[in-house]
């Protein structure tokens, strides 16, 4: 069998498999190719990959031949259309989303696995790539609003006078919203955060931060780790007790997201007038539309003399690691659809290999992703 390394498009530096995560492929009688230069952006060269066993092969030998072709990002179109039938893709596609290209893989009588529909259990935290990339994202948040924030993190006491602390306000107590509080209290930050979920409020307040209550949240208890929609009433009350945090905010972390909706707008621009001058936000849901009403993915705006940074995609800026984390939560996923003998061995009694699977034998087996289609 023959499992594909893509390298991705520009502006990502991940990998999707790190070169002694395909040594263990290697091991397991399963031959690897690798695209040229795939992981050079991961500090991981071709002369190491070659090293550990793998093959270096142009893309489109990859595309025509691979039994699994490994990705951080969707394959676009022209590549699937390049695809044998019953090839093997895995990675993070956005099923709930990205409907056109589920389409094209049923009409390419391919296999399709979505890491971020992966079921979120106590036995997939190993393979959960949205925990380990939203962990680096919730971390890199606070570093880069700290070298845009105009001012010190931390409070000094010195013979020129106080500087006070710098107020954080983290909207989403999800894995990117606990590292973000606690890199923001490293530094030396109060911070304040806001969730829907009033069961994450002990572990809030065990990271030294405040945790906003507001009354009659719809039980999330059931979405998997993910927010669910709020009734009117209660988005009327959130909404009050944002804006009373957020006009006296430094720093704002956003990360709230609904899977296959758009994001809520928690800070509107009226929210967003009242905001102090040189106040920074860091806005992690960017690419569904961003928790701002100013968000542009992508870009910094600047609005008010609040800068607002649309970026969905930080754990690219710490490709190495990201990749590392990334390519371990491949890695297992790949012992679960890998026989002994390196043959491909599709176990759909496995709740996770079932629940990851979006589209097996031209048609999609996913039914949250049947019903966003329909």
């Amino acid at each position: 069998m023959i499992a594909g390394i893509i390298k991705e498009p520009t502006g990502e530096h991940r990998v999707a498999l790190m070169p002694e995560q395909a040594e263990a492929l290697v091991k397991k009688n399963v031959i690897v190719y690798v695209e040229p230069a795939a992981g050079v952006s991961a500090f991981a060269s071709d002369d190491i990959y070659l090293s550990k066993g793998a093959q270096i092969k142009p893309r489109s030998e990859i595309l025509a031949s691979a039994d699994i072709i490994l990705s951080v990002n969707p394959l676009p179109a022209n590549d699937i259309s390049l695809l044998q039938q019953n090839t093997v893709l895995i990675g993070a596609y956005q099923p709930l989303i990205n409907h056109s290209l589920i389409k094209q893989v049923c009409s390419q009588q391919c296999t399709l696995f979505s890491m971020d529909m992966l079921p979120r259990t106590t036995r997939a935290q190993s393979m959960d790539i949205l925990s380990s990339q939203a962990n680096i994202a919730g971390y890199k948040a606070v570093l880069l609003a700290a070298s845009l924030y105009p001012r010190y993190f931390p409070m000094f006491m010195t013979a020129a006078g106080s500087i006070p602390p710098a107020k954080v306000l983290i909207l989403g107590a999800g894995v990117a919203g606990l590292q973000a509080i606690a890199t923001a209290r490293r530094l030396g930050a109060v911070v304040e955060v806001f969730d829907t979920r009033p069961a994450v409020k002990e572990e809030v307040m065990s990271l030294g931060a405040k945790f906003i209550d507001v009354e009659g949240a719809a039980d999330a208890s059931a979405a998997g780790g993910y927010a669910v929609e709020q009734d009117e009433a209660y988005k009327q009350r959130q909404q009050q007790k944002i804006s009373e945090a957020a006009v006296k905010a430094d720093i704002i972390i956003t990360t709230a997201q609904i899977p296959g909706r758009a994001a809520p707008v928690l800070i509107p621009e009226a929210v967003l007038m009242r905001m102090k001058p040189g106040s920074v936000i860091i806005d992690l849901a960017a690419a569904t539309g961003g928790n701002t009403a100013k968000t542009v993915n992508d870009q910094t705006v600047h609005f008010n003399n609040v800068t607002i940074v649309g970026n969905s995609n930080l754990p690219a800026g710490m490709p190495a690691d990201a990749s590392k984390l990334y390519g371990k939560n491949i890695l297992n996923f790949l012992q679960l659809i890998i026989g002994k003998e390196g043959a491909l061995s599709l176990n759909f009694d496995d709740d996770l290999v079932k629940g990851t699977c979006i589209v097996h034998n031209g048609a999609v087996v996913n039914e949250r992703v049947k019903s966003a289609m329909a």
